[in-house]
């Protein structure tokens, strides 16, 4: 699972996509998420501004990714 460091309480699904390079583009992840691509905690989620946080588990085509905060 590759994680990425937040320092906020959530990021953004679509953020994240962008942030761990699954996705070139904010354009790009917008598509995916709204074409029903991405899974967050085992469903398809849509919702490409779903707050997404360190007990969150997130599959886009078998990457999974998780956040965890820079504190810890």
């Amino acid at each position: 699972m590759k994680m990425v460091t937040i320092t906020t309480e959530y990021i953004k699904l679509q953020d994240l996509l962008k942030l761990a390079d699954a996705v070139a583009t904010g354009g790009e992840a917008k598509i995916r998420v709204q074409e029903g691509e991405v899974l967050v905690n085992g469903a398809v989620c849509t919702q490409r501004g779903r707050k997404i946080r360190p007990d969150d588990t997130v599959d886009y085509h078998g990457l999974l990714l998780g956040v965890r905060y820079a504190d810890q």
